[in-house]
């Protein structure tokens, strides 16, 4: 059974930064694609980053690009999220999920597996 588990959620203050944390466990991860989501109140959840197991490929959403960066370790099982130049409208709960197939992919609909959740908050 798949279990992700995020981490590294804080309150930080505009400019700064935070590394999240998805410890992968349940099976081998070879071939799977991993991504970090975010859903800010009254919104719908929005694709953040994704990277294949490999890590060959890495796809991100316009608004993070060139602050945020994708990363995984394949011997803690673990794919980070580092978060630089944080904004306040980059405030939300992030969800770290998987996706059995090396595919780059933004809907979160396409993803089988779903963390709980770590709540980051950027104030101005």
């Amino acid at each position: 059974q798949v279990q992700l588990v995020e981490s590294g959620g804080g309150v930080v203050q505009a400019g700064g930064s935070l590394r999240l944390s998805c410890a992968a466990s349940g099976r081998t991860f070879s071939g799977y694609t991993m991504a970090w989501f975010r859903q800010a109140p009254g919104k719908e959840r929005e694709f953040v980053a994704a990277i294949t197991w490999s890590g060959a490929n890495t796809l991100y959403v316009d608004s993070v690009k060139g602050r945020f960066t994708i990363s995984r370790d394949i011997a803690k099982n673990t794919v980070y999220l580092q978060m630089n130049s944080l904004k306040p409208e980059d405030t939300a709960v992030y969800y770290c999920a998987a996706i059995p197939r090396a595919r780059l992919t933004v809907s979160p609909t396409s993803y089988n597996y779903w963390g709980q959740g770590t709540q980051v908050t950027v104030s101005s």
